[in-house]
């Protein structure tokens, strides 16, 4: 990032992936909301992570969804490839 005034600027271009923890304040939906709001802007991995249900739904481009519990492995596809991460880690 630049320093000084030059910093003040807005990112052209979106990350590639956005992580998303649901908290107990959170309303579910809107958080879902919030993970297709971010593959519209051409995100290409969102991770929700629901703790209250030890779950993670990974959104990929096409907004399709895949679940992952406690005995499934979080992977980073593409986006990261060669990380993978046993969800019950991320709870423990």
């Amino acid at each position: 990032m630049p320093r000084g005034a030059d910093r003040d600027f807005f990112v052209r271009h979106p990350p590639d992936l956005a992580i998303e923890v649901v908290s107990p304040s959170d309303r579910l939906r809107a958080v879902r909301a919030k993970c297709l709001a971010y593959l519209d802007a051409g995100v290409h991995l969102v991770w929700l992570v629901e703790p209250k249900h030890q779950r993670v739904t990974v959104y990929l481009p096409d907004r399709s969804t895949r679940a992952l519990g406690l005995g499934d492995t979080l992977d980073g596809g593409a986006v990261l490839p060669g990380f993978s991460l046993p969800v019950t880690e991320i709870f423990d």
